[in-house]
């Protein structure tokens, strides 16, 4: 294994020298620093963790809290986009990554307890129950923390603007002639609330009373329960004449039903999702849908996380947003 001694021979320096190159200390030439790390690269060099982690006190590995009822998250596009790209930008910054959970062997482990076994320099949390005390344990602990899709008093987080989405949909179902509007959300989460107020808002301001039974209750990636108040909304004897989903895989369930009565779509129903994953434009027809910013929100989030590690006194909590569009495909008729 190449060592520091080694690659101070091979240049002509001190060890003291190689030190500071590697470790980005300032007072170094930058033109004889970025040749001692071009020839610790020629080396071979692998910097040791253990080492790094007694001179800075950091393990550079960052936590990933992420539990999903439905099992279906890591193989759900959405969220495997997040996932992906916070691996990324973690790597890409230089730190590792290690999911949290509660299971250690046949042992059960708090998130904290897990986090701090695991010597995380921080944690991104994302798809919890936000209200579940062990993650409010973490939350409230020294472990830097940022959440995705939800906002805790003091505390940094990421946010797909779920109110803006909402109300870009049901503005393009209004101009298209849409006023029997349905909606089927997911289960009670803030996300499901923001979407939910902002549909109910943008309806009052396009001057739409939206039915009570033209809202159901599903749950997020699951067909067949989307299937069930599709079925549900049909079988009205004034049946809306398009139907909002809680996400693009959900939809599919609600597509399946249609089907079973015979129906087609656009012609006899719209359908509109949420998300935006690659099947909404290989589904014929090409599916109307929000696009979220999967990739920019895993990014950020990582780089936030980041931030309050390295330089705590610099940075403020903050919410950030970010911004999705509208995918205006083929599934929602206009209606004269």
């Amino acid at each position: 294994m190449v060592k520091i001694k080694d690659i101070a021979e091979r240049c002509g320096v001190s060890i003291a020298s190689v030190s500071k190159a590697l470790h980005g200390t300032s007072d170094l030439n930058p033109n004889t620093a970025e040749y001692i790390r071009n020839v610790a690269r020629e080396m071979g060099y692998i910097p040791n963790a253990s080492a790094r982690l007694l001179k800075t006190n950091r393990s550079y590995n960052i936590g990933v809290l992420f539990v999903d009822d439905t099992s279906s998250g890591l193989e759900h596009e959405y969220f495997s986009s997040i996932l992906n790209s916070i691996k990324d930008e973690s790597e890409k910054q230089g730190y590792d990554i290690t999911f949290i959970s509660h299971h250690f062997g046949k042992d059960h482990l708090s998130f904290f307890e897990h986090a701090k076994y695991r010597n995380v320099d921080g944690v991104i949390i994302a798809s919890v129950d936000f209200k579940d005390p062990e993650v409010i344990e973490l939350i409230e602990s020294d472990i830097p923390t940022v959440t995705i899709d939800y906002v805790f008093d003091g505390k940094s987080s990421v946010i797909s603007d779920n109110i803006q989405g909402v109300r870009e949909i049901v503005n393009y179902l209004v101009q298209c002639g849409h006023r029997k509007i349905a909606f089927i959300t997911g289960e009670d989460t803030s996300v499901t609330r923001n979407r939910i107020t902002s549909f109910y808002k943008t309806c009052e301001a396009n001057g739409i009373t939206v039915r009570d039974n033209y809202v159901k209750r599903a749950r997020y990636h699951l067909p067949k329960e989307s299937g069930i108040a599709t079925r549900e909304l049909l079988a009205l004897d004034d049946r809306p004449t398009v139907i909002m989903y809680p996400d693009d895989y959900s939809l599919l369930g609600g597509i399946t039903e249609i089907e079973k009565e015979g129906l087609l779509i656009p012609d006899d129903i719209s359908i509109v999702g949420y998300d935006g994953i690659k099947l909404s434009r290989l589904l014929r027809p090409e599916l109307t849908t929000f696009v979220q910013n999967s990739t920019e929100i895993g990014v950020q989030a990582a780089k936030k996380l980041i931030e309050i590690i390295e330089q705590p006194k610099l940075s403020f909590s903050e919410s950030i947003p970010i911004l999705g569009h509208l995918q205006k495909g083929k599934t929602v008729k206009e209606i004269k």
